[in-house]
């Protein structure tokens, strides 16, 4: 027992040395922040972010936060890059170089050939006064007072700061840009994110079995159709308009009144106004409709003409809940 109280106050510990380092990082912003955001926000090209070890590693997940808020990025290793990968840079990219104590023998070998391509330099660093904040157009502190490993060695509480900063930028972008919702949704067509993002009324109905009966309809033909097309409703239809909708839970009620079906006719049992949403809209929008009206399935029509049924059942297997 007394161990695992142990490890419990070792995690607990880090996590509180974390969190204070990464809101200091509130009190280190200064108006070169301001000036990079800005800068990326305007280029005609791409962000190139780079760094050596654990930094290369955090370069690699803000590259990836980037590209998916909309801002063209990519990576290059900082060792790589003065063995060919240079090459990445393009005229109009803007370099990002990561690294916490800005003076590794690979971040200065890289820095001097950054400089000839004469595109702008974005450092991220702990060292404010290191080799690469000198060499930088632009400097980020991310500077942390100790690493959360007990040897103040390995890089945690540092990689996090590193993180938190992308973060922001990223942040700022979409904010600037007003990237929305739906241009979150052109980067993540795939999983279930994009399933929410994307998936429609319309790709998850069934148009096939179309369950309906008459407003005249005996309860018997009732049955009959819901028992057939299997998705616990039927429409009720006066001609061709919609007029209410029978489900599984009508049917049992009407039993429990009376076990008399002979005379019991759709528009007896039917639920008036039942809730009808357009083929277009999200299955997360359909899904709260269901949620708030305590119901299972919807009815699917296009300018009053009934199209389609869309049971919740094939938002779950789409994994959207």
């Amino acid at each position: 027992m007394e161990e695992k109280k142990s490890i419990l106050s070792y995690a607990k510990e880090t996590i509180e040395l974390q969190a204070s380092s990464i809101k200091n990082l509130y009190k280190l912003l200064t108006k070169d922040f301001e000036k990079a955001v800005n800068l990326i926000n305007k280029t005609k090209g791409r962000v190139v972010v780079s760094g050596i070890g654990k930094s290369a590693i955090i370069a690699q997940k803000i590259v990836a936060t980037l590209n998916s808020t909309g801002t063209p990025s990519i990576f290059m290793h900082a060792a790589d890059a003065i063995h060919g990968d240079l090459g990445l840079i393009q005229k109009n990219d803007i370099i990002i170089c990561i690294s916490k104590s800005g003076n590794t023998p690979e971040i200065k070998a890289l820095v001097p050939f950054i400089k000839k391509t004469y595109n702008k330099l974005i450092a991220i660093t702990g060292e404010t006064k290191s080799y690469l904040s000198e060499k930088s157009d632009i400097v980020i502190s991310s500077y942390v007072d100790a690493e959360a490993c007990p040897n103040n060695l390995a890089p945690t509480t540092s990689t996090t700061a590193q993180l938190v900063i992308g973060d922001a930028i990223a942040v700022c972008l979409v904010k600037l840009r007003g990237f929305s919702s739906n241009d979150f949704a052109k980067y993540h067509p795939g999983g279930n994110l994009g399933k929410k993002l994307f998936l429609n009324v319309e790709d998850l109905m069934d148009s096939k079995k179309l369950p309906k009966v008459d407003v005249s309809d005996m309860m018997k033909d009732v049955i009959i159709e819901i028992s057939n097309k299997m998705l616990g409703i039927t429409t009720v239809l006066d001609k061709d308009k919609i007029v209410g909708v029978i489900a599984d839970g009508d049917l049992r009620r009407q039993l429990l009144k009376s076990q008399d079906i002979s005379k019991v006719k759709a528009s007896d049992i039917m639920s008036k106004n039942p809730k009808i949403v357009s083929k277009n809209i999200l299955a997360t929008k359909a899904l709260s409709i269901m949620k708030i009206n305590k119901i299972s399935q919807l009815v699917v029509a296009e300018k009053g003409k009934y199209i389609g049924i869309l049971h919740i059942q094939s938002i779950i297997k789409e994994g959207i809940i």
